[in-house]
Formats: C-alpha cells, structure tokens, sequence
C-alpha cells in the first residue's frame, strides 16, 4: 500500500497529525472497505487499529515532527476527527475496553521452533519490554489454525515454517477465555537468518536452551531458572518436554555450541515513544462482564454506507 503524502506546505501544529492526513486515514481504513466488515463493533476497532499501525509505520517514520500514538489515543484522535464516528466520541472509554476485552478472548496460534538437537527453541522479545515468548498472534477471521502460525512465525522471525509444520503435532493451552495453540516445528537449523517482516513489533531473537526456561511457576509471566523473563512460555514445557521424548531428534547435541541461549538477530535502535504500549506484555484482567458495552453498542451503519457512497461519488 502507497504511503500517505502531506503537500509540502502542510503544517504540523505540536506533532498533530494535520486534518487532511487524519480524513485520509479514515477514507482509506474505515470507509473504504467492504460493506460486511462495517457491521460489527470489533471490525471497526481492528479497521481503527489498522490505520493505525500504518500512521506509526509510515507517516510517522516519514515525518519525524509528527507524534507517535498509542492505539487508545489514536483511536481517539482518529473518533474525533471522522465525521460518521464522532457520535460515539462520548463512549470511547467504554468501546476501548470493551475492544481490549474482546482480543483476549481472540484464539492465538503460533509455533514452537526446535533445533535439530531438540535442545534449543526460538524466542522473540517483544518491541517493548523484557519479556521472551514464543513467535505467536492473533488468528484472522475465517483464517485456519496451521495458516494463522505460519504466519505469524513468518511475520515475527521471517522464517517460513510451512515444510516442518505438522498440523496434528501441536500444544493447546487456554489462558483464561483465549485459546492458546503453538505448533512443535523440529528441526529447524541453528545457523539459519531469522529477522522480522514487520516493523516495531519484535526486537531480538534468540535460540535459548529449554534447560535454562526451567521456570519458577507455571504462571503466564514467568522467569527461567537463569533469571529470564518469560511470557506464554512456562504454561508449554512440560507437555514440550513430553513431545521430545516421543521423538528422536536428527542431529546428536553439539557440545561446541554456546552453553547459553544466543541471538540470532537484534534491531540496532529500540528508542520510542514513551507514550507506546504493547497489551501482549502485560498482564490484563478481564471485566466479570465483557463486551457489556459491545452488546449495548451499535453503530449507524447507515450513515457510513452513506458516506462510502458519497466518498465513491467524488
């Protein structure tokens, strides 16, 4: 997709995106798409969010005056700026929470890369913060389990999975509402190039021996018998470690190889926005009654389809 371009004279007023830019945003995410993907509340925030990973990705990194965003005030902005939003401006709190409900409930898959020595498994640490897990997301609408981790893995490592992918081979865990299922992917060699497709989500990855993930607890934050922050990982081991037994692996251990975990890749800069926030890191308790506003919430779909067609019509 084409970035977005300000006119040359376009002002940038204290780092706000200008009108024209915000109009834009709003044209070319919520308004033009499909008719289908307008008639629920959780397709407008995933719309909102997408406009607003390509307004950090892109407008942002091509206009360094601009001010970069975390989702909640650039949905936000983005309510206040476009005209058939503006109405629910006064529910925003409520949306947003709901919304950030709503993902934690969304099935995640993702995969559980093995060397060929089963000793070692790949982690990613996220943009922000300390925490490692394994490469994993969000499924997408209608999408399958197995397609959804080899794109995940694909988008967090750069790495295709697609030939080592089992699709019966695999870990499930629910973590309260959400289900959690990682694909065993053995036998992947230590020397391959990993680095990730996507901007400003991963920072380091690096293969970690499965003896040093050890952990204290089996808690979903959790720290490796070598003091490593661990995410999503301790719930896995144990039925991990009952896979490797079952199988033989393709490549005696190297004892030449580091003792320790190594990275494989690390982005050079990792300064941003004090105002950024990643949900994945952190711990969320959900409400003893989500999507209560989202049940109650409906938007006028109507006028947007009307605003479609005039935005056609132009």
């Amino acid at each position: 997709m084409a970035g977005l371009h300000l006119p040359s004279n376009a002002h940038v007023k204290n780092g706000l995106p200008p009108q024209e830019l915000l109009d834009d945003l709003c044209s070319r995410f919520v308004l033009n798409v499909p008719k289908e993907d307008l008639q629920s509340f959780e397709r407008i925030l995933f719309l909102v969010e997408y406009a607003h990973w390509f307004y950090e990705d892109n407008s942002v990194e091509n206009n360094p005056s601009l001010k970069s965003f975390n989702l909640k005030e650039f949905t936000s902005l983005l309510f206040n700026s476009c005209d058939v939003l503006k109405p629910y401006v006064p529910h925003i709190d409520d949306i947003f929470k709901d919304f950030t409900s709503y993902k934690l409930r969304v099935p995640v898959t993702g995969g559980i890369i093995l060397d060929e020595t089963f000793e070692r498994c790949l982690l990613v640490k996220g943009w922000k913060g300390s925490s490692w897990s394994f490469p994993r997301g969000k499924k997408s609408k209608d999408e399958e389990d197995h397609a959804c981790a080899i794109r995940e893995v694909l988008e967090e490592t750069g790495f295709d999975v697609t030939p080592f992918l089992i699709k019966e081979d695999f870990i499930e865990v629910m973590f309260g509402q959400q289900r959690v299922r990682l694909y065993i992917i053995a036998g992947v060699k230590n020397d391959t190039a990993f680095a990730p497709l996507t901007k400003k989500e991963i920072s380091e990855i690096a293969w970690h021996r499965l003896d040093d993930l050890l952990p204290v607890s089996d808690d979903v934050i959790s720290h490796g018998i070598t003091g490593l922050k661990l995410y999503m990982v301790a719930p896995f081991l144990e039925s991990l470690r009952s896979w490797i037994l079952k199988h033989q692996p393709p490549v005696a251990p190297n004892f030449d190889m580091p003792v320790k975990g190594f990275t494989m890749w690390k982005v050079k800069n990792t300064s941003m926005s004090n105002s950024s926030i990643i949900f994945d890191n952190q711990p969320i308790k959900l409400d003893s009654d989500p999507g209560r506003s989202l049940r109650n919430f409906k938007f006028d779909t109507a006028s947007i389809l009307h605003a479609m067609e005039s935005a056609f019509a132009a």
